[in-house]
């Protein structure tokens, strides 16, 4: 029998997604990284999926698959790839993909183990279906946070000790404090004026609208800088329009590499009320040491302790948002304070290394129990 602690494994990742946000880079990060560890990593998606370019361009083997909707025609691709490719361990990570792969693996002689990543905290239904998929065909839950591993736990009754939460890594030694002038110049931004950001796929669950609302009340020298971009694009570009805050508004749309816009930035926001897990930019922002404003959603409370490493809001609320934003605004010794600490904590706890340890484990160890 193979010595599953020491192995290498061929690892496959399935998305169904065709979308681009903090799931897709973290999939591509965590696929790096083994790739690094000396395992094969494989990625299966739809040839559509923003994810299949991403993964080229950064030299990782990706295979175009018709999964992007929950068909047999997915199930048979599937099928048919993994006989002729034998995997080791299957993680997915979108709920088609996840069910694709499950069915897949009905109809396998001798299935690999899957692993199902839930990077998000939206419900999940208590049906005799869901629970086969995520108690019987499942080996292991990832989650992205404790949140989100408690949720499975409290509300749908699922196993404990058949659930992990690893938060998403980021690299500590790249997002770090920089030149605020120096950012400002190259990025073309204004110097001397207070800049509130975000970083986000431009969602309505990330709360732009109520950070929009916020912003239009603060005084007619601050800027806003947006960075990303999605399907709500037009709707706050409408909003902006509505405020009349146009000329205090940047959009900046997707950036390759976010740590300059960051280390521009005088205050970070993430007003998001829905879908979180370790919001990867907020993690991002903390590391550059910015104080930051956000909610309690999901699992960022993790990250963000209110008053002691960011400002905690009421979701929904722009008054709320406002006043948070205000205060952090006006006092400059409480910007240093919870900037320093946010850094500390992120620095200490989420590193891309900390993500491949757990992550690999996990891997390891389900292959492991189906050998046993």
């Amino acid at each position: 029998m193979p010595d599953y602690q020491t192995a290498k494994l061929h690892i496959v990742h399935t998305e169904a997604s065709l979308g681009w946000g903090g799931q897709e880079i973290r999939i591509l990060t965590e696929a790096q990284g083994m790739v690094e560890r000396g395992h094969r990593v494989t990625l299966l998606c739809p040839p559509e999926a923003s994810i299949h370019a991403a993964a080229q361009e950064r030299g990782l083997p990706v295979e175009a698959l018709p999964i992007g909707r929950k068909k047999p025609g997915g199930v048979l691709a599937l099928r048919r790839w993994l006989i002729a490719n034998p995997a080791d361990v299957i993680n997915t990570h979108s709920s088609t993909d996840s069910w694709l792969a499950a069915l897949a693996c009905r109809f396998l002689k001798s299935p690999p183990p899957l692993v199902r990543t839930r990077h998000i905290s939206a419900p999940i239904p208590n049906n005799r279906l869901t629970r086969w998929l995520y108690g019987t065909a499942t080996r292991h839950i990832v989650t992205a946070g404790e949140a989100l591993r408690r949720q499975l736990i409290e509300e749908n009754g699922f196993d404990a000790d058949h659930i992990t939460s690893i938060p998403t890594g980021i690299a500590t030694d790249h997002f770090v404090p920089g030149g605020q002038a120096a950012a400002r110049a190259r990025l073309g931004l204004p110097q001397g004026a207070p800049l509130i950001g975000i970083v986000a796929t431009l969602r309505s669950w990330k709360g732009h609208r109520y950070l929009l609302e916020a912003f239009a009340r603060l005084p007619a020298d601050t800027g806003l800088v947006i960075v990303g971009d999605g399907p709500q694009r037009q709707n706050i570009e409408a909003k902006i329009r509505e405020l009349g805050i146009g000329d205090r508004v940047t959009l900046a749309g997707n950036q390759a590499e976010v740590l300059p816009w960051l280390q521009a930035l005088d205050v970070f926001a993430l007003p998001s009320y829905a879908n979180e897990g370790v919001p990867q930019a907020l993690v991002q922002a903390m590391l550059c040491g910015l104080p930051c404003v956000t909610t309690a959603t999901g699992s960022i409370g993790e990250v963000a302790r209110d008053g002691e490493t960011a400002l905690i809001v009421k979701a929904e609320d722009a008054y709320d948002l406002r006043r948070g934003l205000e205060r952090l605004l006006g006092d400059p010794a409480l910007r240093a304070r919870l900037g320093a600490s946010a850094r500390a904590h992120c620095a200490a706890n989420c590193s891309i290394e900390k993500m491949l340890e757990r992550m690999e484990r996990v891997f390891i160890d389900a292959v492991g129990a189906g050998a046993a």
